[in-house]
């Protein structure tokens, strides 16, 4: 390309297009399959206001709903904020003994409120 001169470009571009910006964040959560009373944990790891990456210990189908509690201290305040979700991807979990699945959720139903928290925090 130098040669018939045009200089040549290196560089990284980053072709994301999100509704929301992602924010990373290291929280606990509790959340429950809708068909089950057995709350479980998980780790939440970066969240917008369209959705979540969480990682959590069982396996769950995509398009599964899930009720998820977040916890978080605001101030000297400790929060929750309370949401339906669904399974939208499931990353490849490639070991048995590996640790924990991730997923990405999207809100179903979120109230005004929380949404706020979640801006707000």
């Amino acid at each position: 390309m130098e040669e018939k001169g045009k200089k040549s470009r290196i560089g990284i571009v980053n072709l994301e297009k999100r509704r929301h910006p992602r924010f990373a964040v290291d929280l606990p959560i509790e959340y429950l399959q809708i068909d089950s009373s057995v709350p479980y944990t998980g780790r939440l790891l970066d969240a917008s206001e369209g959705g979540l990456l969480v990682y959590l210990p069982e396996r769950v189908v995509v398009g599964q709903h899930l009720k998820m509690k977040i916890f978080f201290s605001f101030g000297s305040e400790l929060d929750i904020i309370e949401i339906e979700a669904e399974v939208i991807w499931e990353d490849i979990h490639l070991e048995k003994d590996w640790g924990d699945y991730r997923f990405g959720v999207r809100f179903i139903d979120i109230s005004q409120d929380d949404v706020k928290k979640l801006k707000d925090f």
